[in-house]
């Protein structure tokens, strides 16, 4: 599978993406927002970063860059798109999946590992896994609690489009394992197809066990990222 990584003005974790893909075999380029995505392109990955310096709002500015109707289009025809962290505020600033996110609870930036509950097992990003399994992976972010009206919420909840929610080690939900705020503990969420989904954690830095081994967040990502594989 070609896998284009996007890059916008600011993106700092394509290289990571890469990196994760690469290790799992998975032919990956990073690709320049403004040259669009290859005529071959079989998956796509809009990594995080602070594309733009988050002026105005977190990924407001790069979800209306052209390559984003690109990638609308490479949804609507079954190609996998992955949204991680920037690449996830991107994904929902320009339609491809339901809600916002914005400031944390916190009001400040957080770096920490956290554990997560599967919540859909039948999607490509989740496909390694059952259906309530409980993984871990790190999040770094400042603008990651997710909001929905509650009419949009209940649709997601109907259409079984929440891919993962925060939890604890046991895999109960609850508001001291939501770690900025996040409405119903939401971490993922996937867009109309199954195949497109963002989310706040990072995969990409739970894949290698090189760096799983460094970082305590071990590989899970790799069950993530194996959608493209």
């Amino acid at each position: 599978m070609t896998v284009a990584i996007l890059r916008f003005g600011g993106s700092n974790c394509d290289r990571d993406a890469r990196a994760a893909l690469d290790h799992l075999d998975v032919d990956a380029e990073i690709v320049w927002h403004e040259d669009g995505l290859p005529d071959d392109v079989e998956g796509v990955v809009v990594p995080g970063g602070f594309s733009y310096g988050d002026y105005l709002r977190a990924g407001a500015m790069a979800a209306r860059s052209p390559v984003m109707a690109e990638v609308r289009e490479a949804a609507e025809s079954g190609v996998p798109v992955l949204g991680i962290c920037n690449g996830a505020q991107i994904g929902s600033e320009s339609g491809l999946t339901p809600g916002a996110f914005t400031t944390n609870r916190s009001a400040r930036f957080q770096c920490e590992h956290v554990h997560l509950r599967v919540e859909n097992a039948e999607t490509p990003f989740t496909q390694v896994f059952e259906e309530s399994d409980v993984i871990s992976l790190p999040i770094a972010h400042g603008e990651g609690r997710f909001e929905i009206a509650d009419d949009a919420l209940a649709t997601l909840r109907s259409e079984d489009r929440v891919l993962f929610r925060y939890c604890d080690t046991d895999g109960n939900v609850t508001d001291a394992a939501n770690p900025n705020g996040s409405k119903d503990n939401i971490a993922g969420v996937l867009g109309e197809q199954e195949s497109v989904a963002v989310l706040m954690p990072h995969p990409e830095r739970a894949t290698l066990p090189e760096v799983a081994g460094a970082n305590g967040a071990g590989t899970d990502g790799a069950g993530v990222l194996a959608a493209f594989e």
